[in-house]
């Protein structure tokens, strides 16, 4: 008997004893398509700093990291099924754990990313066990991640311990160091770690989708009920995806700290950010393993066109020259219009349609 994945490209998958291979083989042969298309895309996307450099690399690194966390949410909201409006909280405490230990004590930042995705993670599985605890779904769910969060912006914008609202700044070093993962500002090297860091996160969630807790974690999306009566422990399985969205969405707040210099509660807590962690799942395509990316280029993308149209606009737009706000409202309607006429995202609605 064999179960289909809900996801991009739905492969038989045999479950239960007919196997003879072991776990990890039987998940990494069922990865290769995915995991080949990777290899690929990391290949062509590692050439990019030898034809852009100064402001478009930035960009370019900008649209990594907000893949990396729009795959961190997809893993539980989408996979999952929680919807989370609080993503912040984990994003907040692998930058804050990286600046402590970075300023306060001296250790590499590659040692604060490690130990801020366990605090995330140690974080993320109490908020998720607490919230199935007392069987929160749905809105209040969402609800439940936002007050956390809020909880901890709080908590950190009244600690003096913790700088209260003057945040952290990184010391900056006179020379580059992998070590303590600072470099000049147009060097490419933010680029290649954050590319590396996106692709870790990539082979871990198309690991995930193609094995048996995977598995299991769709079919407790798909329905919890029938699941949990066919021996499926659905709180150990929702935590599991909680606490991995959680630590590497903590890993991308450990690079924002190394990359922009500087953290406060407003930006390492704040709800706006919870929604921009969000947005590229929901404008590329929930539940795929794909999306998050796609939705990551189309969401940056779309943000520095709509920039672009009022500080330069073209002779038919001369009217949209430097008036203040319109390229938020532009960027607005474009990602409603996305929303509306695709509902499934960009790539969702593409795969849904290749499938049928």
């Amino acid at each position: 008997m064999t179960r289909t994945v809900g996801v991009d490209d739905p492969q038989d998958v045999p479950v239960g004893g007919g196997s003879r291979l072991s776990g990890l083989t039987a998940t990494l042969l069922r990865s290769r398509t995915e995991l080949a298309i990777l290899l690929g895309m990391v290949v062509v996307l590692a050439l990019m700093p030898a034809v852009v450099s100064g402001q478009l690399l930035t960009i370019a690194v900008r649209v990594l990291l907000f893949g990396l966390l729009g795959v961190a949410w997809n893993v539980m909201g989408g996979f999952a099924g929680q919807f989370s409006f609080g993503h912040a909280a984990f994003f907040g405490l692998g930058a804050y754990t990286t600046g402590v230990l970075l300023v306060e004590v001296g250790l590499s930042p590659w040692i604060g990313m490690a130990v801020g995705a366990v605090v995330a993670a140690i974080y993320g599985a109490l908020e998720g066990w607490l919230s199935f605890r007392y069987k929160l779904q749905g809105a209040y769910f969402a609800l439940a991640t936002f007050a956390f969060a809020e909880m901890l912006r709080l908590f950190v914008l009244r600690s003096d311990a913790l700088n209260g609202a003057v945040g952290y700044r990184v010391p900056l070093l006179p020379e580059s160091s992998w070590w303590m993962l600072q470099f000049p500002p147009d060097s490419p090297n933010y680029y290649f770690v954050m590319l590396g860091l996106l692709t870790l996160a990539l082979v871990v969630v198309i690991l995930l989708v193609r094995s048996t807790p995977g598995l299991f974690i769709l079919a407790i999306r798909e329905n919890e009920p029938a699941a949990e009566a066919a021996g499926v422990s659905a709180t150990k399985y929702k935590v599991t995806a909680v606490a991995l969205s959680a630590a590497m969405t903590a890993v991308g707040g450990s690079f924002y700290l190394m990359f922009f210099f500087f953290i406060d509660p407003e930006i390492a807590f704040g709800p706006r950010l919870s929604v921009e962690i969000l947005l590229p799942a929901i404008i590329g395509g929930v539940g795929t393993i794909w999306g998050p990316a796609i939705g990551a280029v189309l969401l940056i993308g779309l943000g520095e066109l709509s920039t672009m149209l009022v500080r330069n606009p073209p002779a038919f737009l001369s009217f949209l020259d430097g008036r203040s706000g319109v390229d938020l409202l532009i960027f607005a309607l474009l990602l409603i219009g996305i929303i509306l006429f695709l509902p499934r995202g960009v790539y969702g609605t593409f795969a849904n349609r290749v499938q049928r």
